[in-house]
């Protein structure tokens, strides 16, 4: 028996938490590494542990995987979120990039002094711009999924992405009724559902995860 994967990350959100709905939507469980000091960060570099020495570390399968996109489809390819062919992973990749561009955008709210601008940035220019999009392509799959008719690696994605728009804008998903169907439909996946009771999925940063992030980075 394999033994269970590990991740090493800091004790919140940021890069690392996608990675975490792709497990818990996979079905697979881990451990988690919580990164709090400087020195953790310089043994893992001296151990030879992380190939561009930079975090999140995956560690499945007897390997140690870093940069968190490659960890992501290769947890989709292990757990078949990747589409019955190559067109359909193509797509799935392209529509999971898509909610990258606009997500990422979530993490760099903890680091600022004021949010206001960059949440306004979120919500007057990211958010109609690519909301109406995955609202339309779930409107025409007639499947409930972004791509073919199963859960896919974009699905995840974008229902970890819909959950960080409900929690800065409650009101805001009640103009895309597909979207809000859709994000109720996850939720009650077996797996992410488990998940999301598990208590693996972190909390918004507070100023204790960004002093965390920035000591452990040496920005202060």
């Amino acid at each position: 028996m394999s033994e269970k994967a590990r991740l090493t990350y800091f004790n919140g959100r940021g890069r690392g938490e996608s990675i975490r709905f792709m497990l818990g939507a996979a079905g697979i469980e881990f451990d988690e590494v919580f990164l709090e000091t400087k020195e953790q960060l310089e043994e893992l570099r001296a151990r030879g542990d992380l190939l561009f020495l930079q975090v999140p570390l995956l560690e499945i399968d007897g390997m140690k995987m870093v940069q968190s996109g490659a960890m992501m489809r290769y947890i989709a390819r292990k757990a078949s979120l990747y589409g019955k062919d190559d067109k359909e992973s193509a797509r799935i990749d392209m529509l999971a990039d898509g909610v990258r561009d606009f997500q990422l955008k979530f993490l760099g709210i903890p680091f600022q002094s004021d949010p206001t601008e960059l949440l306004t940035l979120i919500r007057d220019k990211d958010l109609p711009r690519y909301l109406p999009i995955y609202d339309k392509i779930l409107q025409d799959s007639g499947t409930g999924f972004l791509v073919g008719g199963s859960l896919s690696m974009a699905d995840v994605l974008l229902f970890e992405a819909l959950l960080s728009v409900d929690e800065m804008f409650p009101d805001l998903l009640k103009d895309y009724p597909k979207l809000q169907e859709f994000r109720d439909r996850m939720a009650a996946q077996p797996n992410i559902a488990k998940f999301l009771a598990g208590g693996q999925r972190k909390p918004l940063g507070d100023a204790v995860y960004r002093d965390t992030v920035d000591t452990v980075l040496g920005r202060k």
